[in-house]
Protein backbone atom coordinates (compact mmCIF):
# COMPACT_ATOMS: atom_id res chain seq x y z
CA UNK A 1 0.00 0.00 0.00
CA UNK A 2 2.67 2.17 0.69
CA UNK A 3 3.58 2.30 -3.34
CA UNK A 4 0.15 4.03 -3.36
CA UNK A 5 1.05 6.91 -0.83
CA UNK A 6 1.41 9.33 -3.93
CA UNK A 7 -2.83 8.88 -4.47
CA UNK A 8 -3.41 10.08 -0.94
CA UNK A 9 -4.25 13.24 -0.55
CA UNK A 10 -2.81 15.10 2.18
CA UNK A 11 -4.30 18.33 4.50
CA UNK A 12 -1.53 20.88 4.22
CA UNK A 13 -1.85 23.74 6.72
CA UNK A 14 -0.35 27.27 6.36
CA UNK A 15 3.39 27.79 5.96
CA UNK A 16 5.71 30.83 6.89
CA UNK A 17 6.28 30.57 2.66
CA UNK A 18 2.58 30.45 2.15
CA UNK A 19 1.56 33.88 3.90
CA UNK A 20 4.37 34.99 2.27
CA UNK A 21 3.11 33.92 -1.39
CA UNK A 22 -0.74 35.26 -0.41
CA UNK A 23 0.75 38.26 0.67
CA UNK A 24 2.60 39.18 -2.11
CA UNK A 25 -0.03 38.07 -4.63
CA UNK A 26 -2.48 40.29 -2.37
CA UNK A 27 -0.07 43.56 -2.81
CA UNK A 28 0.34 42.40 -6.68
CA UNK A 29 -3.41 42.37 -7.27
CA UNK A 30 -3.86 45.61 -5.76
CA UNK A 31 -1.28 47.38 -7.45
CA UNK A 32 -2.55 46.13 -11.16
CA UNK A 33 -5.99 46.65 -10.05
CA UNK A 34 -5.49 50.39 -9.14
CA UNK A 35 -3.52 50.99 -12.22
CA UNK A 36 -5.12 49.21 -14.47
CA UNK A 37 -8.83 49.35 -13.49
CA UNK A 38 -10.85 49.01 -17.03
CA UNK A 39 -14.05 51.42 -17.92
CA UNK A 40 -16.99 49.88 -16.55
CA UNK A 41 -18.42 49.61 -19.85
CA UNK A 42 -15.73 47.83 -21.65
CA UNK A 43 -16.87 44.40 -20.04
CA UNK A 44 -17.24 42.20 -22.32
CA UNK A 45 -21.49 41.55 -22.80
CA UNK A 46 -23.34 38.35 -21.22
CA UNK A 47 -22.74 35.17 -23.77
CA UNK A 48 -26.40 33.64 -25.68
CA UNK A 49 -25.55 30.53 -22.89
CA UNK A 50 -25.65 32.75 -19.63
CA UNK A 51 -29.05 34.68 -20.43
CA UNK A 52 -30.04 37.02 -17.76
CA UNK A 53 -26.69 37.66 -16.24
CA UNK A 54 -27.58 40.90 -14.25
CA UNK A 55 -30.21 38.94 -12.36
CA UNK A 56 -29.41 37.68 -8.77
CA UNK A 57 -27.65 34.44 -8.38
CA UNK A 58 -31.20 33.75 -6.23
CA UNK A 59 -33.19 35.27 -9.01
CA UNK A 60 -31.95 32.75 -11.41
CA UNK A 61 -31.71 29.34 -9.58
CA UNK A 62 -35.38 30.03 -8.42
CA UNK A 63 -36.63 30.62 -12.09
CA UNK A 64 -34.70 27.42 -13.06
CA UNK A 65 -35.82 25.55 -10.03
CA UNK A 66 -38.84 26.38 -8.58
CA UNK A 67 -39.32 23.84 -6.22
CA UNK A 68 -36.00 25.10 -4.30
CA UNK A 69 -36.92 27.40 -1.01
CA UNK A 70 -37.14 31.21 -1.14
CA UNK A 71 -33.92 32.78 -0.29
CA UNK A 72 -32.69 36.21 0.66
CA UNK A 73 -31.30 37.91 -2.81
CA UNK A 74 -27.54 37.09 -3.59
CA UNK A 75 -25.32 39.16 -4.16
CA UNK A 76 -26.57 41.56 -2.13
CA UNK A 77 -26.84 45.02 -4.58
CA UNK A 78 -24.55 47.90 -2.98
CA UNK A 79 -23.13 45.39 -0.05
CA UNK A 80 -19.00 47.01 -0.86
CA UNK A 81 -17.86 45.28 2.35
CA UNK A 82 -18.91 41.76 -0.14
CA UNK A 83 -16.78 40.35 -2.64
CA UNK A 84 -16.46 37.37 -4.53
CA UNK A 85 -13.36 35.33 -5.21
CA UNK A 86 -13.38 33.06 -8.13
CA UNK A 87 -10.47 30.24 -8.89
CA UNK A 88 -9.41 29.67 -12.53
CA UNK A 89 -9.07 26.42 -14.09
CA UNK A 90 -12.29 24.02 -14.69
CA UNK A 91 -13.75 27.15 -12.46
CA UNK A 92 -13.85 29.77 -14.60
CA UNK A 93 -11.96 28.16 -17.79
CA UNK A 94 -11.87 24.46 -19.34
CA UNK A 95 -8.50 23.52 -18.54
CA UNK A 96 -5.40 24.40 -16.64
CA UNK A 97 -4.49 28.45 -17.66
CA UNK A 98 -0.90 27.48 -17.48
CA UNK A 99 -0.79 24.53 -19.66
CA UNK A 100 -2.60 26.73 -22.47
CA UNK A 101 0.01 29.57 -22.10
CA UNK A 102 2.57 26.83 -21.85
CA UNK A 103 1.42 25.72 -25.61
CA UNK A 104 1.59 29.18 -26.62
CA UNK A 105 4.90 30.07 -25.47
CA UNK A 106 5.97 26.59 -27.24
CA UNK A 107 4.32 27.67 -30.35
CA UNK A 108 6.61 30.61 -30.08
CA UNK A 109 10.05 28.54 -29.52
CA UNK A 110 10.76 29.46 -25.82
CA UNK A 111 11.46 25.97 -25.47
CA UNK A 112 11.91 21.96 -26.96
CA UNK A 113 8.91 19.50 -27.47
CA UNK A 114 10.67 17.44 -24.81
CA UNK A 115 10.21 20.39 -22.30
CA UNK A 116 6.76 20.13 -23.34
CA UNK A 117 6.19 16.91 -23.40
CA UNK A 118 7.47 16.85 -19.39
CA UNK A 119 5.88 19.69 -18.35
CA UNK A 120 2.34 18.33 -19.58
CA UNK A 121 3.45 14.84 -17.61
CA UNK A 122 4.01 17.42 -14.60
CA UNK A 123 0.21 18.71 -14.54
CA UNK A 124 -1.15 15.31 -15.54
CA UNK A 125 0.53 13.76 -12.52
CA UNK A 126 -0.61 16.17 -10.17
CA UNK A 127 -4.32 16.57 -11.49
CA UNK A 128 -4.40 12.44 -11.22
CA UNK A 129 -2.70 12.41 -7.85
CA UNK A 130 -4.39 15.81 -6.22
CA UNK A 131 -1.35 15.65 -3.57
CA UNK A 132 1.45 18.36 -3.11
CA UNK A 133 4.46 15.71 -2.97
CA UNK A 134 7.24 18.49 -2.44
CA UNK A 135 9.86 17.01 -4.62
CA UNK A 136 7.32 16.75 -7.29
CA UNK A 137 6.26 19.98 -6.98
CA UNK A 138 9.73 21.71 -6.95
CA UNK A 139 10.38 20.10 -10.23
CA UNK A 140 7.43 21.37 -11.64
CA UNK A 141 8.32 24.63 -10.61
CA UNK A 142 11.54 24.79 -11.51
CA UNK A 143 10.36 23.92 -14.95
CA UNK A 144 8.42 26.20 -15.70
CA UNK A 145 10.43 29.29 -13.94
CA UNK A 146 13.54 28.25 -16.24
CA UNK A 147 11.24 28.85 -19.25
CA UNK A 148 10.79 32.39 -18.23
CA UNK A 149 14.02 33.25 -16.39
CA UNK A 150 16.29 36.21 -18.38
CA UNK A 151 12.47 37.04 -20.18
CA UNK A 152 11.40 40.63 -19.39
CA UNK A 153 7.96 40.87 -17.64
CA UNK A 154 6.40 43.56 -20.19
CA UNK A 155 7.75 40.42 -23.07
CA UNK A 156 5.19 38.04 -21.28
CA UNK A 157 2.34 40.38 -20.58
CA UNK A 158 2.28 41.30 -24.60
CA UNK A 159 2.75 37.00 -25.46
CA UNK A 160 -0.05 36.62 -22.98
CA UNK A 161 -2.51 38.67 -24.48
CA UNK A 162 -2.03 37.12 -27.89
CA UNK A 163 -2.13 33.36 -26.04
CA UNK A 164 -5.39 34.61 -24.53
CA UNK A 165 -6.73 34.68 -27.49
CA UNK A 166 -5.77 31.51 -29.10
CA UNK A 167 -6.26 29.31 -26.73
CA UNK A 168 -7.86 30.53 -23.74
CA UNK A 169 -11.40 33.21 -24.98
CA UNK A 170 -13.21 30.39 -25.98
CA UNK A 171 -12.75 27.91 -23.30
CA UNK A 172 -14.30 30.23 -21.31
CA UNK A 173 -17.98 28.55 -18.36
CA UNK A 174 -20.18 30.58 -19.66
CA UNK A 175 -22.46 29.79 -16.48
CA UNK A 176 -19.41 31.17 -14.44
CA UNK A 177 -19.31 34.25 -16.49
CA UNK A 178 -22.77 35.06 -15.76
CA UNK A 179 -22.44 34.14 -11.88
CA UNK A 180 -19.24 36.84 -12.25
CA UNK A 181 -21.11 39.43 -13.66
CA UNK A 182 -24.40 39.03 -11.25
CA UNK A 183 -21.37 40.33 -9.02
CA UNK A 184 -19.87 43.18 -10.33
CA UNK A 185 -23.77 44.24 -11.50
CA UNK A 186 -24.41 44.00 -7.28
CA UNK A 187 -21.22 46.62 -7.26
CA UNK A 188 -19.28 44.13 -5.88
CA UNK A 189 -15.53 43.75 -6.57
CA UNK A 190 -14.61 40.17 -8.44
CA UNK A 191 -11.18 38.34 -8.02
CA UNK A 192 -9.43 36.01 -9.59
CA UNK A 193 -7.46 33.06 -7.38
CA UNK A 194 -4.86 31.14 -8.98
CA UNK A 195 -1.68 29.06 -9.21
CA UNK A 196 -0.98 30.55 -12.50
CA UNK A 197 1.59 33.48 -12.90
CA UNK A 198 -0.01 36.42 -12.05
CA UNK A 199 0.16 38.47 -14.57
CA UNK A 200 -1.35 35.78 -16.76
CA UNK A 201 -4.65 35.71 -14.44
CA UNK A 202 -4.29 39.55 -14.64
CA UNK A 203 -4.66 39.41 -18.32
CA UNK A 204 -7.56 37.31 -17.93
CA UNK A 205 -9.45 38.84 -15.33
CA UNK A 206 -8.94 42.10 -17.36
CA UNK A 207 -10.38 40.55 -20.57
CA UNK A 208 -13.16 39.11 -18.01
CA UNK A 209 -13.91 42.84 -17.15
CA UNK A 210 -13.39 41.62 -13.78
CA UNK A 211 -11.45 43.63 -10.89
CA UNK A 212 -8.36 41.52 -10.88
CA UNK A 213 -6.49 38.54 -9.83
CA UNK A 214 -4.50 36.73 -7.14
CA UNK A 215 -2.20 34.57 -8.73
CA UNK A 216 1.72 33.15 -8.56
CA UNK A 217 4.37 35.79 -8.15
CA UNK A 218 7.83 35.15 -10.06
CA UNK A 219 10.51 37.65 -8.35
CA UNK A 220 11.79 40.15 -11.25
CA UNK A 221 14.66 42.45 -10.91
CA UNK A 222 14.72 45.74 -13.24
CA UNK A 223 12.15 44.20 -15.21
CA UNK A 224 13.74 40.73 -16.18
CA UNK A 225 12.17 37.16 -14.47
CA UNK A 226 14.91 35.84 -12.08
CA UNK A 227 13.86 32.44 -12.04
CA UNK A 228 12.75 32.27 -8.23
CA UNK A 229 9.15 32.38 -6.51
CA UNK A 230 8.23 34.97 -3.80
CA UNK A 231 7.27 32.21 -1.50
CA UNK A 232 5.72 29.31 -3.25
CA UNK A 233 2.80 28.80 -5.98
CA UNK A 234 -0.32 30.43 -5.14
CA UNK A 235 -1.90 27.08 -3.94
CA UNK A 236 -4.12 25.50 -1.29
CA UNK A 237 -3.51 26.87 1.53
CA UNK A 238 -1.78 29.76 0.06
CA UNK A 239 -4.50 30.75 -1.77
CA UNK A 240 -6.73 31.32 1.68
CA UNK A 241 -3.91 33.57 2.67
CA UNK A 242 -3.96 35.86 -0.15
CA UNK A 243 -7.65 35.86 -0.01
CA UNK A 244 -7.17 36.53 3.59
CA UNK A 245 -5.06 39.43 3.20
CA UNK A 246 -6.52 41.22 0.13
CA UNK A 247 -9.92 41.15 2.68
CA UNK A 248 -7.80 42.70 4.96
CA UNK A 249 -6.51 45.43 2.52
CA UNK A 250 -9.83 46.13 0.94
CA UNK A 251 -12.05 46.26 4.15
CA UNK A 252 -13.82 43.46 3.78
CA UNK A 253 -15.73 41.20 5.99
CA UNK A 254 -15.35 37.67 4.42
CA UNK A 255 -19.03 36.79 6.32
CA UNK A 256 -20.41 38.47 3.19
CA UNK A 257 -17.99 37.37 0.84
CA UNK A 258 -18.54 34.53 -1.55
CA UNK A 259 -16.05 31.87 -3.10
CA UNK A 260 -16.28 29.27 -6.16
CA UNK A 261 -13.86 26.78 -6.65
CA UNK A 262 -13.81 23.08 -8.41
CA UNK A 263 -11.33 21.54 -6.62
CA UNK A 264 -10.79 20.00 -2.95
CA UNK A 265 -7.51 21.83 -2.86
CA UNK A 266 -9.15 24.94 -2.29
CA UNK A 267 -11.51 24.05 0.57
CA UNK A 268 -9.25 26.23 2.54
CA UNK A 269 -10.69 29.53 0.37
CA UNK A 270 -14.01 28.29 0.42
CA UNK A 271 -13.87 27.66 4.03
CA UNK A 272 -12.65 31.52 5.01
CA UNK A 273 -15.90 32.89 3.39
CA UNK A 274 -19.71 33.22 4.35
CA UNK A 275 -20.78 32.06 1.15
CA UNK A 276 -18.87 29.39 -0.66
CA UNK A 277 -20.01 27.31 -3.95
CA UNK A 278 -18.66 23.94 -5.54
CA UNK A 279 -18.56 24.42 -8.99
CA UNK A 280 -17.83 21.72 -11.69
CA UNK A 281 -16.71 20.36 -8.34
CA UNK A 282 -14.21 17.07 -7.73
CA UNK A 283 -15.35 14.08 -6.11
CA UNK A 284 -13.80 14.60 -2.87
CA UNK A 285 -14.69 18.57 -3.15
CA UNK A 286 -18.47 17.38 -3.83
CA UNK A 287 -18.29 15.53 -0.57
CA UNK A 288 -17.27 18.05 1.00
CA UNK A 289 -19.67 20.23 0.29
CA UNK A 290 -22.47 18.10 0.87
CA UNK A 291 -21.24 17.32 4.54
CA UNK A 292 -21.26 21.33 4.83
CA UNK A 293 -24.38 22.42 2.90
CA UNK A 294 -22.29 24.57 0.19
CA UNK A 295 -24.00 25.23 -2.57
CA UNK A 296 -23.04 23.64 -6.30
CA UNK A 297 -23.32 24.61 -9.89
CA UNK A 298 -21.94 22.24 -12.74
CA UNK A 299 -21.60 23.38 -15.98
CA UNK A 300 -19.93 20.51 -17.46
CA UNK A 301 -23.31 18.52 -18.07
CA UNK A 302 -25.42 21.38 -19.55
CA UNK A 303 -27.77 22.12 -16.21
CA UNK A 304 -27.45 23.74 -12.79
CA UNK A 305 -27.31 21.75 -9.78
CA UNK A 306 -29.21 23.99 -7.07
CA UNK A 307 -28.92 21.67 -3.84
CA UNK A 308 -25.28 20.37 -3.39
CA UNK A 309 -25.64 16.42 -3.48
CA UNK A 310 -26.60 16.57 -7.41
CA UNK A 311 -24.77 13.83 -9.00
CA UNK A 312 -22.63 14.95 -12.13
CA UNK A 313 -22.35 11.32 -14.19
CA UNK A 314 -20.94 13.57 -16.73
CA UNK A 315 -18.37 15.27 -14.57
CA UNK A 316 -17.38 12.23 -13.01
CA UNK A 317 -16.81 10.43 -16.07
CA UNK A 318 -14.63 13.01 -17.52
CA UNK A 319 -12.32 12.77 -14.70
CA UNK A 320 -12.44 9.00 -14.62
CA UNK A 321 -10.99 9.44 -18.53
CA UNK A 322 -8.60 11.72 -17.58
CA UNK A 323 -7.20 9.18 -15.07
CA UNK A 324 -7.12 6.53 -17.19
CA UNK A 325 -4.92 8.55 -20.15
CA UNK A 326 -2.59 9.69 -17.10
CA UNK A 327 -2.03 6.02 -16.05
CA UNK A 328 -1.74 4.56 -19.54
CA UNK A 329 0.29 7.59 -19.89
CA UNK A 330 2.51 6.46 -16.94
CA UNK A 331 2.75 3.06 -17.57
CA UNK A 332 4.20 3.83 -21.31
CA UNK A 333 6.81 5.77 -20.22
CA UNK A 334 8.17 3.09 -17.68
Amino acid sequence: MAALGWLTPRRRSATARSVLAGEASAEAARKTAQAETPPFDEAPDPTPDAPDAARSIAEAEAAEAPQAPAEPEFPVPGDDLAAAFFDLDNTVMQGAAIFHFGRGLYKREFFQRRELARFAWQQAWFRLAGVEDPEHMQDARDSALSIVKGHRVSELMSIGEEIYDEYMAERIWPGTRALAQAHLDAGQKVWLVTAAPVETATIIARRLGLTGALGTVAESVDGVYTGRLVGEPLHGPAKAEAVRALAGAEGLDLDRCAAYSDSHNDIPMLSLVGHPYAINPDTKLRKHARAHDWRLRDYRTGRKAVKVGVPAAAGVGALAGGTAAAIALHRRRR
